[in-house]
């Protein structure tokens, strides 16, 4: 039976494609929008039925041609944090997974879906409940609404729901989200080409560099999701981070010695790496003030009871220098 993937060239779509791969499974239906084109470089390596433009992909599903569904697994969504056309947003993220949603629960058909640690927003608590969540952004807020619905019903659905809140994904083939990719790439790149990376400066009430997130793999975030595709009688809201925060500068730490490592050079210490010019503070951008996250930290609860998942999750330290090494595979200093 074939398994839809949506936003299947995707940071998190492409991955979970080719974990599927890597299980022996290529009945996927991919699906996405290819405006920007070199998207198809995230899945060009894999193996997949047949391919379906987004809008293609709706209206047809909507006439009810396509066959038994095993599940859905919708990943595609704009997920711009600073897009401010809330039409889009909310057309785009909102409706288009509430139409998925109906044909599920029309067909009983298991649906997994991308939600967001943004539905949290300015909260201090990361728990799935709806008194904690403070989206601050429409990103977030069109998340947040879509969780609602699901909410609704997730107590007399037939088949299976699944809502993963991510936190901060890292990890291979997400070079085509621009200023959205993840914190690793962009010290990576500006590393290579400055031989140095810049963070910002204390904000907040945090030191500089100090701004801490739950930084997640995306193998691990593909993992999660083949958990519960394989545990249909599992549904619910999810988080999905490592439940551990880590700050900025752990990242432009590992970012940096992995780089050094790699041609002969030794590691450094935080403090070495600032002295010698190689991480570098600027000031925080007044944009992103009272619209920033400065902390973040999944609790992880209810993903290890009720969910039943109990492997643990990759560290900074451990999954961005994997993450370093599979980048300087593909672009050679």
């Amino acid at each position: 039976m074939t398994i839809i993937v949506t936003g299947a060239a995707g940071l998190i779509g492409s991955n979970l494609v080719h974990a599927l791969n890597a299980r022996g499974e290529c009945d996927i239906l991919a699906v996405d929008n290819l405006t920007r084109a070199d998207k198809f470089l995230n899945i060009v390596d894999a193996e997949i039925s047949d391919y379906l433009d987004k809008q293609d992909f709706l209206e047809r599903l909507q006439r009810g041609q396509f066959g038994a569904v095993r599940a859905i697994l919708h990943q595609g969504a704009c997920s711009d944090t600073m897009e401010t056309n809330g039409r889009y947003m909310m057309e785009n993220n909102y409706r288009y997974s509430h139409a998925l949603l109906d044909y599920c629960l029309r067909t009983q058909t298991p649906y997994l879906y991308a939600s967001s640690a943004a539905t949290y927003g300015a909260g201090t608590i990361f728990k799935e409940d709806r008194q904690y969540e403070k989206p601050l952004n429409v990103y977030g807020y069109s998340k947040f609404l879509f969780d609602q619905v699901v909410r609704r019903h997730l107590g007399h659905a037939k088949s299976q729901i699944v809502g993963l809140k991510y936190f901060n994904v890292y990890g291979p083939r997400e070079q085509h989200k621009g200023r959205m990719a993840s914190v690793a790439f962009h010290n990576f790149n500006q590393f290579r080409a400055e031989g140095k990376v810049k963070l910002f400066e204390g904000y907040d009430g945090y030191v500089n560099g100090g701004q801490m997130r739950d930084f997640i793999s995306v193998e691990d975030v593909a993992k999660v999701n083949l958990h519960f595709l394989d545990n249909p009688d599992l549904s619910g809201i999810f988080n999905l981070g490592t439940g551990r925060a880590q700050p900025f500068n752990d990242v432009a730490q590992t970012v940096v010695n992995s780089l050094r490592v790699a041609v002969g050079k030794p590691a450094l210490s935080l403090s070495e790496l600032v002295a010698q010019g190689l991480i570098e503070y600027v000031p925080f951008p007044d944009a992103l003030k009272g619209k920033y996250q400065s902390f973040t930290q999944a609790d992880m609860t209810r993903l290890r009871t009720e969910g039943g998942y109990q492997a643990n999750f990759l560290d900074v330290q451990a999954g961005v220098s994997r993450y370093v090494q599979w980048l300087c595979a593909r672009q050679p200093a």
